[in-house]
């Protein structure tokens, strides 16, 4: 594939813009933590709305969309679509609580929800890891992705990629701080959303696919258009449908799906203006994350099946990539090679925008958890404001490295997307119920942690896994992650109940503090009469949850030239954003 001078000239355009705006942003990013990890706490929602959006527009996203659409059709994405309840419960929910917290990381909410020295020990644990190990895992898929698609259009090795792309957003990211992360943000969601939709529309007309009507009605495509996996086929419709649905969305931990929110999602409720910007700005993500931009990358995906109908013509077709980086999610890097020139680099600066913009994001956060919850409170407590942003951006630097090298190892985003999904089951129930049910205490959360991940290394990676689950095994496959959750949720709700509640002192602080309500908190002395508004955020949640499948499955009927069916879901949307502005009008302290 020949990249033009035009190509080169938007991609050097577009990335000297960004470390220009990355330069401007360090003036004051070097001030204090503050600054440096929340921008001040000044933040307005449709700015950090759209760093959320570009966030989580990675370069693996449409990678891990490509993998799925290829091996359980379009229906398959409800491992991730699941996650929209998760979503609009914090925002109508967490978001309100996150932001009355006034915390400097979510991780520092476990000295104000707990107490004593198990709470020190949660709070600097999770630190690393959460911020260490866990986030250099999903880096190391970002990273790996970056990898992939060097490797198919630029014929470049891993090691090249990882230098180049890594040094660019590890110096970004290092200067600019969390003000130069959501200013660029802003840009790079533009530009990769430009860029995915060009990319789809010249695709899917190529003359080998030819045209929509042509790609719908294709053998290799037409059993992979369902919205909702067939129930012929038990066992893959409960794993697709019914243990996402059911199970996953509360029980699971998932970078930026946190059941009650965390990670990033609320570093950036964090540095809202108030609650009332957190609120729009979390809203405004999920809309825009589930209803609007999948279909871009899922007609890619369905159009690689006209070229690229299995990894065997894709290693065909690009022999130069390694063994140990093939696999389905290849083909979305495989489509874009077809695109003329200027819109190639726009395509291409857009995948270097999704890749600069995740990782700065999870470099800037990660580097909190380390500096605040571990460096600060377990190395050096009177450290100055200065050198505490000196570990920043050393602790930036050295978790670009480890991510780097991890994802020279693998192989596929779907892979990884499976490992984290597994060891974050059981524990997402504690995250939604800890805020309002006094009696959650640190030793319920240090067990959830610990059982989930020694239950789900023990299946994934022993002799236990084939034992108990498939073919040969005790229970069927799709049972291995409800087995997970049903093990660790016991395990947990037991230690909750066989240890000491939490200090009463400090719940009664808290209670004064957040004032979250409910019946799990009526021995405490709330410091107002305020009526409880969890009843009237889960009406908002289920309303918001209609209204945005409704307008992802319309717009999918439309595409798929069913006009009555796409027309009826319009209106079903309509009818649900009716009914979620009522239940957001009548919730107090919104507006």
């Amino acid at each position: 594939m020949e990249i033009s001078s035009l190509d080169y000239a938007i991609i050097f355009g577009f990335f000297t813009l960004v470390l220009v705006i990355g330069l401007i942003a360090s003036k004051t990013s070097g001030k204090n933590t503050s600054e440096f990890f929340l921008s001040g706490r000044n933040m307005p929602w449709w700015l950090l709305g759209f760093s959320m959006v570009a966030t989580t527009f990675s370069t693996d996203t449409p990678n891990l969309v490509t993998d799925i659409v290829r091996t359980d059709g379009v229906s398959g994405n409800w491992v991730w679509w699941a996650f929209l309840l998760t979503g609009l419960l914090t925002v109508f929910v967490y978001a309100r609580l996150w932001r009355k917290s006034n915390v400097t990381t979510d991780i520092e909410f476990y000295e104000l929800r707990y107490s004593g020295k198990s709470a020190r020990f949660l709070r600097w644990f999770r630190a690393v890891y959460l911020g260490l190990a866990f986030n250099v895992l999903a880096m190391a898929g970002v990273t790996l992705a970056a990898i992939k698609i060097g490797q198919v259009m630029l014929g470049v090795s891993p090691i090249t990629i990882v230098a180049i792309a890594g040094t660019i957003t590890v110096l970004f990211s290092t200067f600019g701080g969390f003000k130069g992360v959501i200013y660029t943000d802003f840009l790079l969601f533009i530009v990769a959303m430009i860029g995915a939709f060009g990319a789809a529309i010249y695709l899917i007309n190529l003359p080998e696919v030819g045209g929509l009507e042509q790609l719908l009605s294709h053998a290799e495509v037409k059993g992979k258009l369902d919205l909702i996996p067939s129930f012929d086929d038990k066992d893959v419709f409960i794993a697709i449908l019914i243990i996402p649905l059911a199970v996953q969305w509360w029980s699971a931990w998932y970078p930026g799906a946190e059941p009650g929110g965390g990670g990033y999602v609320a570093q950036r409720m964090l540095a809202a203006k108030d609650e009332t910007h957190a609120i729009k700005a979390t809203f405004f993500f999920n809309i825009m994350h589930y209803a609007l931009r999948p279909w871009p990358w899922i007609l890619v995906a369905l159009a690689s099946l006209v070229l690229y109908p299995d990894v065997a013509s894709i290693q065909q077709a690009f022999p130069q990539v390694e063994a140990s980086k093939l696999g389905n999610d290849l083909a979305y890097s495989a489509m874009l090679t077809k695109l003329p020139a200027g819109l190639l680099g726009i395509v291409l600066a857009s995948l270097g925008a999704a890749y600069m913009s995740t990782l700065s994001s999870h470099l800037n956060w990660g580097s909190s958890y380390i500096v605040n919850d571990f460096y600060k409170q377990q190395i050096n407590s009177n450290a100055s404001e200065k050198q505490l942003v000196l570990v920043g951006r050393i602790s930036t630097v050295l978790l670009m490295v480890l991510s780097s090298f991890f994802a020279l190892q693998m192989q596929n985003a779907k892979q990884l997307f499976d490992i984290i999904l597994m060891f974050g089951a059981g524990s997402g129930l504690i995250f939604i119920l800890r805020w309002f049910w006094w009696r959650i205490n640190t030793w319920s959360e240090i067990t959830a942690m610990v059982v989930s991940g020694v239950v789900s290394i023990l299946i994934s990676f022993t002799a236990v896994g084939p034992a108990l689950f498939g073919a040969d095994g005790f229970f069927d496959s799709w049972f291995q992650f409800p087995f997970v959750v049903i093990v660790t949720t016991i395990a947990w709700l037991a230690v909750t109940f066989l240890t000491p509640a939490e200090d009463h002192e400090v719940l009664q602080e808290f209670v004064t503090k957040i004032n979250p309500g409910g019946p799990g908190w009526k021995r405490f002395n709330a410091p107002s009469t305020e009526s409880w508004n969890v009843p009237k955020g889960i009406m908002a949640m289920l309303s918001g949850c209609v209204m945005v499948y409704a307008v992802l499955f319309s717009v999918g009927n439309f595409i798929y030239g069913k006009n009555v069916q796409g027309l009826i879901l319009f209106v079903v949307a309509l009818l649900s954003g009716y009914v979620l502005s009522r239940a957001w009008k009548q919730m107090q302290g919104l507006f």
